[in-house]
């Protein structure tokens, strides 16, 4: 076994000590290759639980934080998730190696060619886009989940809008420095959330989000 092999092993183990039970998240981050989607120059740190920089001022997010939001949705085989802010492509191919259903948006073009590489090199169906994801993407709602990647000054209502009754949101509300991490479930209309601390992401840019 190689020693990447054997880091992303530690990091499922570390990730079950965290409190992570969902065994399809797990199942799905012990098979994608996160070295694959880290800078080349933090290729020895990436199965370390931490974001690293990828460009364009965004970051991939530490490994517990992608398995805990993940977990939080609550998802099965060939639910449709709608994910703002693609990045590197790692969320959202753990999403697609669950057998969900993936839309994906990023506003950064050269972010977004990078992952639909990585997307194609692993054969995975990810639906993606290049816009605002803070307007989401109407032509496929409802969804079953939306999870958001980024810190949003508010839980945009058209995002909530997009999910089905009984569907879940994920999404990361504070100001530009830190965030509360927002649970929200679908009820007759309105979005019943819980709040979880102690997470920090990148701003969400666009309409309904940062400036």
């Amino acid at each position: 076994m190689g020693r990447l092999e054997t880091e992303r092993k530690e990091l499922i183990e570390m990730l079950r000590s965290k409190g992570i039970t969902d065994e399809l998240v797990l199942t799905a981050m012990s098979k994608i290759e996160r070295h694959l989607f880290v800078d080349k120059m933090h290729l020895n740190r990436a199965y370390e639980d931490s974001a690293l920089p990828i460009g364009s001022q965004q970051t991939i997010s530490q490994p517990y934080t992608v398995a805990f939001m993940t977990q939080a949705l609550k998802l099965n085989k060939d639910m449709k998730v709608l994910e703002i802010g693609t990045g590197s492509g790692y969320q959202a191919s753990v999403l697609a190696m669950m057998g969900c259903r993936v839309f994906t948006i990023e506003r950064h073009l050269s972010l977004l060619n990078s992952a639909r590489k990585m997307f194609e090199s692993q054969n995975l169906m990810v639906a993606s886009k290049g816009g605002d994801g803070t307007v989401g993407w109407s032509e496929h709602a409802p969804y079953d989940a939306i999870i958001v990647t980024a810190g949003a000054p508010h839980v945009p209502e058209t995002l909530v809008n997009q999910l089905k009754d009984g569907g879940r949101l994920a999404i990361p509300v504070g100001d530009r420095e830190s965030q509360e991490l927002v649970i929200g479930t679908k009820i007759n209309g309105k979005l019943e959330t819980m709040i979880v601390e102690g997470f920090k992401f990148v701003p969400l840019i666009g309409k309904n989000g940062w400036n």
